[in-house]
């Protein structure tokens, strides 16, 4: 049985503004930086063996600072890439209800609304694949993996059984460094006890 210890990347300017990020790469904000080194300070108590993140600076930002404290190297993975949001990148609610009016009637029916870019099952897909490897990797081991707020709650989605857009309806959004704790024991993946 490997754990997984995913977390979302700490904070960004653009979460603090409200900008839909996807592939965009925005640096860690200087509170995203002590929320990094919170998280790190939270996992004292049981220290990851090997640490693993998306590609994109933020999330590797929060990684490194975390891996550093336990003397651990990260290794990237472009499939843990938060959700392509396509023309959305970089912009804010009011801005795309005002750009994109027929994209958020679809981000309403079906959870997202951007015509470029991917589906949140494409990004589940790519996702949970790189999650599986890298629980191959590291059999019995504690893995941090950061990664983004749509890849925590696509493999949510995926775990409870339920296409990303309904789970997306009625769950919480995932905090900037919030920790889920997952195992992948026999093939499936699971929430932790």
């Amino acid at each position: 049985m490997t754990t997984l210890l995913l977390v979302r990347h700490a904070e960004t300017t653009w979460n603090r503004e409200g900008r839909f990020q996807g592939h965009a790469d925005p640096p860690l904000s200087p509170l995203g930086r002590n929320q990094a080194q919170q998280l790190a300070d939270e996992l004292e108590t049981g220290p990851p063996d090997a640490v693993y993140a998306s590609d994109l600076r933020r999330a590797a930002q929060t990684a490194e600072i975390v891996a550093a404290r336990f003397g651990l190297l990260i290794e990237t993975d472009p499939g843990l890439r938060e959700v392509d949001v396509g023309e959305w990148s970089g912009l804010t609610w009011p801005e795309i209800r005002a750009r994109f009016p027929d994209g958020v009637e679809r981000h309403d029916a079906r959870g997202y609304g951007w015509e470029l870019g991917e589906s949140y099952e494409q990004m589940a897909e790519r996702a949970i694949a790189s999650l599986r490897r890298i629980a191959d990797r590291h059999g019995g081991d504690r893995v941090l993996v950061v990664v983004h707020g749509g890849t925590m709650r696509a493999l949510a989605a995926h775990i409870d059984g339920v296409p990303v857009a309904e789970h997306r309806r009625h769950a919480n959004p995932v905090r900037n460094c919030e920790l889920y704790t997952v195992v992948l024991a026999n093939g499936a993946l699971r929430r932790a006890a």
